[in-house]
């Protein structure tokens, strides 16, 4: 019987704290939203951009808890394709929003972890919250005119400026550490082709995009002039696909050579 009451006794602690594993979670489903866009400071048109790891990465960190020094940022999102971004699932709370993208970077340290810029923007977020960066791109790409198929095969012509003029990029990346001049170099410029309207560095067919590449300087002197870009392969008759041109330089934002994108173009086959 002492052996029967031990058992019973020592079960019923059991019982009550299996209680507390099984509570149901009383918060409040996420449902702040934040509505973002990121624009030229130069011209205040939107930078365009991919929705993928080659576009401009949109990072939230909630700074609404307490007693903790380092917060761990939230799921990284990206933004759309015409450089506005959307998260429809955050409690409210006071966030740092940083984003990065083929654009001077906004947060910029020295490689000792010395701060020497951020204008990233922390603020409330609460109901629906928009917010807006003024930042300098790399590149401004734009179709020079309507493009033309022959045999399933397009061409286009591109034009290529800058965005950001050297002294300024310079002056901004230099003070970074471990500057190097070929940075500002331009070092492709692709022709994606997709049947998605969402065409870019992830959404192209292989078959039929296309990529001219230039070493060092070479692509200097094309500056602002028409650039001819042709897909390969041939495209089948009857078909609707889409086309961006895209270009980049040879310095890496948080590790990635992002592009800038010029408008999506529909296209059909005859």
């Amino acid at each position: 019987m002492k052996k029967i009451l031990f058992y019973t006794l020592l079960c019923v602690p059991l019982s009550f704290g299996s209680c507390e594993l099984f509570k149901l979670d009383n918060y409040d489903e996420p449902a702040e939203t934040l509505q973002g866009e990121v624009v030229d400071v130069a011209t205040g048109e939107r930078v365009l951009t991919d929705q993928d790891s080659e576009g401009i990465r949109v990072r939230l960190t909630e700074l609404s808890w307490t007693g903790i020094e380092t917060p761990d940022h939230n799921p990284d999102f990206n933004c759309k394709p015409d450089g506005s971004f959307q998260n429809t699932k955050l409690f409210k709370g006071t966030y740092n929003i940083r984003i990065d993208g083929p654009f001077i970077p906004l947060l910029r340290e020295t490689t000792n972890g010395n701060l020497l810029a951020d204008e990233t923007q922390t603020m409330e977020i609460s109901g629906v919250t928009q917010v807006k960066f003024e930042v300098q791109p790399f590149l401004k790409v734009e179709w020079v005119n309507e493009p033309t198929v022959s045999n399933g095969r397009i061409t286009a012509r591109v034009k290529v400026t800058r965005a950001v003029s050297e002294d300024d990029f310079r002056a901004k990346i230099e003070p970074m550490g471990s500057y190097e001049p070929g940075f500002f170099n331009v070092t492709d410029i692709q022709l994606f082709v997709s049947y998605s309207s969402s065409v870019g560095s992830r959404a192209r067919d292989e078959s039929w995009s296309s990529k001219l590449e230039y070493t060092g300087s070479a692509f200097s002197a094309l500056l602002g002039q028409p650039v001819p870009i042709r897909s390969i392969g041939a495209i089948p008759s009857g078909r609707t696909v889409f086309i961006r041109a895209a270009a980049r330089i040879n310095y890496a934002t948080e590790g990635t050579k992002r592009y800038n994108y010029s408008e999506p173009l529909e296209v059909i086959i005859p």
